[in-house]
């Protein structure tokens, strides 16, 4: 048999098995004898087809209740039928698009210029046709969902539950689930995908060692929620152990834990990666701002009944300002399209203002914008901010959506400074690398101006195209002048924001001294963090105003981590607890006073980030030397430490990380307790955390 030959034999068999699949997705209890006549073949290739299927594990068989002999079985696509079934989908709309084009060109002498749907992203025209999405059918979930109580169960974590929704809806169409260690290796080296498409971001489910070691290759596994909800399912097709630091120098440009996805990357991320094809089963549910939230065919449709052709997308984790209306304004009118604006209400950069604040912002502007002509929809996208890279990929998300046109700012999706100081990326660069891919894509850039208030004239205009700049007063308020209005209770003018879009960002950031915050002391065992920390809460208490709460290490011990030992696992859990509950009482506006050793960098800036979601973060190293540690060691551990009977001590038998820009750092030698207790308060008044 020729190769061609042996070529057409597969594709033929191929077609049948996705038909077969199909049908069976459509009519699962259909008799043999109504399936075979379906799809066109004879009972006895259906016998043999759905054999093979079985032994594939595709389909699986049940026994019928009735007397008819003739129907004694029925046949159900599995979740890895269902998967399989996905992926033929594209193989054979190509095959269909492939065999029609050369038909065309036979009778007419020329192609039909119709891609098939993998390769559309560099028609515009088609950005409003509906989009493959990896959901089965309602029957075929229900009966999936019967079949996944039996296998093994992954509860994904937050930032998993959004990758998931954007596969199976279709917001990360080409993907077909999650990475394969070859499509993996080349998203990590060259921005491709192993079939050559362009996609920029690993999209991976990253697992703990002990869950992967239960896994074999070929294994279906249930995707859960945190409630337990399932999901979806997945074929585990690889397994790997990722180099991480490759992956962060690769994708994020350093291998820099001041970036939060390598944060993230080292010590959050599990260590095996899996990848393999997923089956949706069902959308995880939201409950706030439903009415808001689109899947990308939701918004094609939208976009259809609309009569739009050409829409620009604004991203933005930040509530919008006069600046941001008029620069919307002007991206719409330039691109002579209709607008969508499309923030990100997924995870976003450690510190953001939360969503539901965002959301309530946007709510309140979007008056100000011609009904007729632009539209909201919330993206639950879990950001990387990684710069260029995230730019495209934040492109490639919009194409899906049905955009045609996206608005790429100032250093797009930046992480803010580097370890040294310095931006992570160039300002321009998420631009240039969207610039040239923009054309593959099938989406255009449009440049993010620079707006700035025109005094004279009463009005924004871009920076850059300002004629008479020495003759006019030009107004702007940063991002940090309006943080520090925010947080001092100062006025912001009604030039820069809307009144409604202020209020809403008071209710949810008061003056600083009135927020909550956490004051987190650092130091050796024995170094005096207690003590100064008992006379810290005394000293506010006397001050009054807010519930004031001591979060002592040896007293969480006792009351709150009894059950756990002195191993660096449960050492950093036992902190972790401790950045939970300080968490909480921040969040309700009140001083959280905590003295763990807490001696690892990575745990203390986890907790960091928690507490800062609420409210200041204020880190006091209290730097006492491990000798005048010793000097002063009441109970005696030191020298227990010192003999090898208490192992991993702090200081002597395991590492301590001083932090390297703690808000204070307190020398304790030759100054008494009322001296550094007077220190943070001093500290605390010049954060605007407490009156003066």
């Amino acid at each position: 048999m020729s190769s061609q030959t042996a070529k057409a034999s597969l594709s033929e068999e191929e077609d049948l098995l996705f038909r077969l699949l199909r049908q069976l997705e459509l009519a699962p209890g259909a008799s043999q004898r109504d399936t075979a006549a379906a799809l066109g073949i004879s009972l006895g290739r259906l016998n043999a087809q759905l054999r093979a299927a079985t032994e594939a594990g595709l389909v699986r068989v049940s026994n019928r209740q009735g007397p008819d002999k003739r129907q004694r079985f029925t046949y159900d696509i599995t979740a890895r039928g269902a998967a399989e079934k996905n992926r033929l989908t594209d193989r054979f709309l190509a095959r269909k698009f492939a065999e029609y084009d050369a038909l065309h060109a036979e009778l007419t002498g020329t192609t039909s210029g119709l891609v098939p749907l993998k390769h559309r992203t560099n028609e515009m025209q088609n950005n409003l046709a509906p989009i493959p999405e990896l959901f089965v059918s309602y029957e075929s979930s229900q009966k999936l969902k019967v079949e996944a109580a039996d296998l093994v169960s992954w509860d994904l974590t937050p930032r998993q539950i959004c990758d998931l929704e954007l596969l199976m809806n279709g917001g990360f169409n080409p993907l077909k689930g999650f990475l394969t260690e070859e499509d993996y290796n080349g998203v990590v080296e060259n921005m491709r995908l192993a079939d050559g498409s362009l996609w920029p971001m690993p999209i991976t489910l990253d697992v703990s060692e002990d869950f992967a070691a239960k896994l074999e290759l070929g294994q279906d596994i249930a995707l859960r929620d945190q409630e337990g909800v399932i999901l979806g399912t997945m074929t585990v097709t690889d397994r790997w152990e990722p180099n991480k630091s490759n992956e962060a120098e690769k994708v994020f440009g350093a291998d820099d834990i001041a970036h939060p996805a390598v944060n993230y990357l080292h010590h959050h991320a599990g260590k095996i990666y899996l990848g393999g094809p997923v089956v949706g089963i069902q959308q995880p549910v939201h409950y706030d701002f439903r009415s808001r939230r689109d899947t990308p065919n939701e918004l094609r449709a939208y976009f259809r009944k609309m009569g739009w052709r050409k829409i620009v997308a604004f991203q933005t984790r930040n509530p919008l300002h006069r600046a941001h209306q008029e620069l919307t304004f002007r991206a719409a009118k330039e691109a002579e399209a209709n607008l969508l604006i499309h923030p990100v209400v997924g995870m976003t950069k450690p510190g953001d203002i939360d969503h539901f604040t965002r959301v309530r912002c946007y709510e309140a502007v979007l008056d100000q914008y011609p009904a007729s002509t632009t539209h909201m929809s919330l993206l639950n996208l879990a950001m990387r901010m990684a710069g260029p890279r995230e730019a495209v990929w934040h492109g490639l998300i919009r194409k899906n959506h049905g955009l045609t046109h996206f608005i790429v700012g100032r250093d797009h999706a930046g992480p803010g400074s580097n370890s040294k100081g310095e931006d992570f990326y160039g300002p321009y660069d998420a631009q240039d690398l969207f610039r040239e891919h923009q054309e593959e894509m099938g989406i255009e850039m449009v440049d993010f101006k620079h707006m700035v208030y025109v005094q004279e004239r009463a009005q924004y205009e871009p920076a850059d195209e300002i004629a008479d700049k020495d003759k006019v007063t030009i107004l702007n308020i940063s991002g940090t002048e309006l943080r520090r209005r925010l947080a001092e209770g100062l006025e912001i003018p009604e030039w820069f924001s809307f009144p409604a879009v202020v209020n809403e960002l008071r209710k949810t950031k008061p003056p600083r001294s009135k927020q909550g915050f956490t004051v987190f002391f650092t130091g050796f065992s024995g170094s005096g963090k207690s003590t100064i920390a008992n006379a810290l809460m005394v000293k506010l208490m006397e001050m009054g105003g807010r519930p004031t709460t001591l979060l002592d290490g040896d007293l969480v011990r006792k009351n709150l981590s009894s059950e756990l030992g002195f191993s660096k696992e449960h050492r950093d859990l036992n902190i972790r607890r401790i950045g939970y509950v300080a968490s909480e009482i921040t969040k309700n506006g009140g001083i959280a006073i905590c003295a763990p050793i807490a001696p690892y960098a990575s745990t203390r800036r986890a907790v960091r980030e928690d507490i800062e979601a609420f409210g200041a973060f204020v880190e006091v190293h209290v730097a006492t030397s491990i000798e005048e540690c010793e000097k002063r060691d009441r109970k005696g551990l030191y020298k227990l430490a010192r003999e090898g009977k208490i192992k991993e001590f702090t200081g002597i038998s395991d590492p301590y990380d001083v932090p390297e820009n703690p808000e204070l750092r307190l020398e304790t030698e030759g100054n008494d307790v009322d001296y550094c207790a007077q220190q943070v308060l001093l500290k605390l008044e010049s954060m605007g955390l407490i009156g003066a």
